[in-house]
């Protein structure tokens, strides 16, 4: 019954773009872009979709093409690897070996896998060409075989043969790949005569594999389709001339024989060491065009491990490739056609467009994405890639000095754990696990420390490990001074624990604050926008009497929307609210990682003339809901055309691209836009299965979540003797609403700590890989 509902899937398709907008393909009547890039012809790279959008669904699916085709430039090639069946016939998969990438052990049960001598090495599995066609495409079906994607589509999408890609609608460009050729003669399967005898029916528009001889045997039979030569490693051994492909690509005279182009790894033309840090150019590119030869890169993925010079952002990938000072490469082969047709048609050529889009641009801590946060090198950063404005989580020491930094707890964001352990503790207050609090350090002791770099996200997934300590901490003087120095739009300075640290400290933070901003002189001024935010509503009314100062409300908990009474209570506080993501675009619970529904909050908000800033966005591809693409662009479009007023970001650059691009105007006439998602399209019209039981619905924003208790008075905390909440002098302080980042801070750093000690005494006897 499942997989009979895929059926339908054209149509459903049809309907979840319109929903989503104009589409992608180029409207009535709108010229080209005319840009002009270095490829060999001078006109766009073309964007070559591997199995369709198989970063999304499973590659070679009919879903992966047809979405291709519906989100990606007009011009996109849609890419089948081709394998056989026993009695010949062709089918589309990137896999010779069937195992991870169909239900093939399922739907065979009674059959054993086979062992089969691939390029000199015995490989057991399933294969193609031990079925029948027939048996082959009706009873397998494909599965995602990497496992960090979605597996809502396995089981269920049959495997295609490229009849069903050419007879799409629109005509699509066929781009039919043949890696293994000499493997099926061996079998008495001839690769060469299936293209030839179809090459009228498909009409190819590019015909590649790693094997010279299977190339040259087709040079002059299927005109007019450019034969390219694939290169899978420069460092293999070519099948026919027993040449490395290195050596081959020496002789682009003999390559050019038979060959319109080579298809290079994206590795070759830009290697990455072992740091994954960008190294300079190949000459690949440059020689071969030289010599009238096409170039294409290929393995692009947004689920990749990226190069930390890109961000994490996908596009900067692309435009390394396309839109550099010396050279572009003709073509990019993808997983997410998507993402490099945006790149192509929004973003190449534009770096010194003027800025779109009215949201603003706020750092989160600086470019805390590329930099430890709130360092000089992250302000530094945020300002050079277009932020606004720029943000300090203020924070204090023992003898009261304010400095920014993300955290109270310095567990996570400095090197405290290494040498100020025995000052740990646990303050209820302010957080759940043990910490290393700034007030229980001298300012000297913390600049002792190192800045550390944060890594958000379990596993390789890390930050770029060469800036893990860089920069150094920056006072709240030294921020105000950089703010004004740079003309940055404005400031936001983030007050937390405001209580806990006047009752039970005696430290007046939000005095400290204000004194600051008034010997800075923006108090007195409306060149400078001033933002101050807290999640204590009792910090926002200290500062009501200025009003050139915007007042923003911290919403730390996750809501499904809001009542116009609840926002008219935000009111009497705010100006403005800072709230999760996930509020505004709500989800279903995990592990389904996809959305269901937008909130009212940013109509509600609006209606009560408050404005809504979301956070915390980030680059990397575990962040996103799978509707997102793994692409921040698309996350972006979302927020922005729901009327979000500022965007918190670790990587400005990104945001500031999207708001530069023509892409970000959702009522120009282009030949390419950004759509953004419409919450709840990709569940209930791609996946053929129930949600998963309901949880709990998210609460709706409600007044205790808005009016906190007036602050204590600052206690008079002797200095021989250490403040507690039992003798502070004062009554203890009401229990703040926990921060999600403090927490998770504070366990990081002390886990952190405990595995060094580990893996130094497990060093002598054992090698580490990461």
């Amino acid at each position: 019954m499942i997989r009979q509902l895929f059926l339908s899937f054209l149509l459903i398709q049809t309907t979840l773009v319109a929903a989503r907008g104009k589409g992608r393909h180029p409207p009535a009547n709108v010229p080209p872009s005319g840009k002009r890039f270095p490829t060999l012809n001078g006109g766009e790279p073309v964007v070559v979709a591997r199995g369709g959008f198989s970063g999304v669904v499973p590659e070679s699916s009919l879903p992966a093409y047809t979405l291709a085709q519906q989100t990606s430039l007009a011009s996109t090639i849609l890419l089948c690897d081709l394998q056989f069946t026993k009695d010949a016939v062709g089918f589309c998969l990137s896999n010779l070996n069937l195992q991870n990438s169909t239900d093939v052990a399922m739907a065979f049960q009674n059959l054993k896998p086979k062992t089969y001598n691939i390029n000199g090495k015995n490989v057991e599995g399933w294969y193609g060409v031990d079925f029948l066609a027939d048996d082959l495409l009706k009873n397998v079906f494909l599965v995602q075989n990497i496992y960090s994607r979605s597996p809502s589509f396995d089981g269920v999408l049959n495997l295609l043969t490229p009849y069903d890609i050419v007879g799409l609608q629109g005509s699509p460009r066929l781009w039919l790949n043949v890696q293994y050729p000499g493997f099926y003669d061996g079998l008495k399967i001839s690769a060469s005569t299936y293209i030839i005898d179809t090459a009228r029916d498909f009409n190819p528009a590019y015909i590649s594999s790693p094997e010279v001889g299977f190339l040259r045997s087709l040079v002059g039979k299927v005109n007019p389709a450019k034969l390219i030569l694939r290169i899978p490693d420069i460092n293999e051994v070519e099948p026919t001339t027993k040449k490395t492909y290195v050596t081959l690509l020496s002789d682009i005279n003999m390559i050019k024989t038979f060959a319109s182009g080579i298809i290079l790894p994206k590795d070759s033309i830009w290697p990455i060491n072992s740091g994954r840090l960008l190294q300079p150019a190949t000459n690949f590119v440059s020689d071969f065009h030289k010599a009238g030869l096409e170039v294409y890169a290929s393995g692009f993925a947004n689920d990749n491990y990226l190069s930390y010079n890109y961000s994490y952002d996908p596009t900067k990938e692309y435009l390394q490739f396309i839109d550099n000072s010396q050279f572009s490469v003709d073509g990019v082969i993808t997983d997410f056609p998507a993402t490099a047709s945006e790149t192509i048609a929004c973003l190449a050529q534009n770096k010194n467009a003027s800025k779109i889009v009215k949201t603003l641009i706020i750092s989160h801590d600086g470019a805390s994405g590329d930099y430890p946060g709130s360092t000089d090198l992250a302000y530094q950063k945020a300002i050079d890639d277009g932020t606004e404005i720029i943000d300090c989580s203020v924070q204090l020491s023992k003898d009261g000095v304010a400095f920014c930094l993300p955290s109270v707890d310095l567990t996570g964001t400095t090197t405290a754990a290494s040498l100020f352990l025995d000052r740990s503790t646990k303050i209820p207050e302010i957080q759940d696990k043990n910490g290393i609090f700034s007030f229980d350090l001298t300012w000297s002791e913390i600049q002792s420390l190192k800045p550390q770099l944060a890594n958000v996200f379990d596993g390789p997934l890390v930050r770029n490990p060469a800036n893990k300590n860089a920069g150094n901490f920056v006072t709240l003087n030294e921020f105000l001074d950089l703010a004004k120095k740079r003309a940055v739009t404005g400031v936001l300075i983030n007050i937390e624990n405001a209580a806990y640290l006047a009752s039970n400290k005696g430290l007046d933070i939000v005095g400290v604050v204000s004194t600051a901003l008034s010997n800075a002189t923006l108090d007195k001024q409306s060149t400078q926008k001033v933002l101050i935010q807290s999640e204590d509503s009792s910090v926002l009314l200290k500062f009501q009497d200025i009003k050139t100062y915007q007042r923003v409300l911290t919403i730390e908990k996750d809501i499904s929307g809001s009542t116009q009474q609840t926002a008219q209570e935000v009111k009497k506080y705010a100006d403005a609210v800072k709230v999760y993501r996930n509020s505004i675009v709500l989800d279903y619970p995990n592990p389904v990682f996809m959305s269901l529904s937008f909130s009212n909050l940013v109509d509600v908000m609006h209606a009560a003339n408050i404005s809504v800033y979301v956070g915390v966005l980030r680059n990397e591809f575990q962040n996103f809901l799978f509707d997102y693409y793994a692409d921040p662009y698309v996350e972006l479009t979302t927020l922005t055309q729901k009327g979000v007023d500022g965007i918190i970001t670790d990587y400005p650059a990104t945001v500031n691209a999207y708001m530069r691009s023509p892409c970000s105007n959702p009522n120009a006439s282009l030949p390419y836009t950004i759509l953004p998602i419409n919450p709840g399209d990709m569940f209930n019209n791609l996946v053929a299965a129930k949600p998963p039981e309901a949880a709990p619905p998210l609460p709706l924003l409600e007044t205790a979540d808005i009016v906190d208790p007036a602050l204590p008075p600052v206690a008079k905390i002797s200095e021989s003797t250490p403040a507690s909440p039992s003798d502070s002098g004062s009554a203890p302080a009401p229990a703040p609403k926990h921060s999600r980042s403090t927490i998770a801070a504070s366990n990081t750093g002390l886990v952190i700590t405990a595995m060094m000690v580990v893996l130094a005494i497990l060093s002598c006897n054992f090698k580490s890989y990461f």
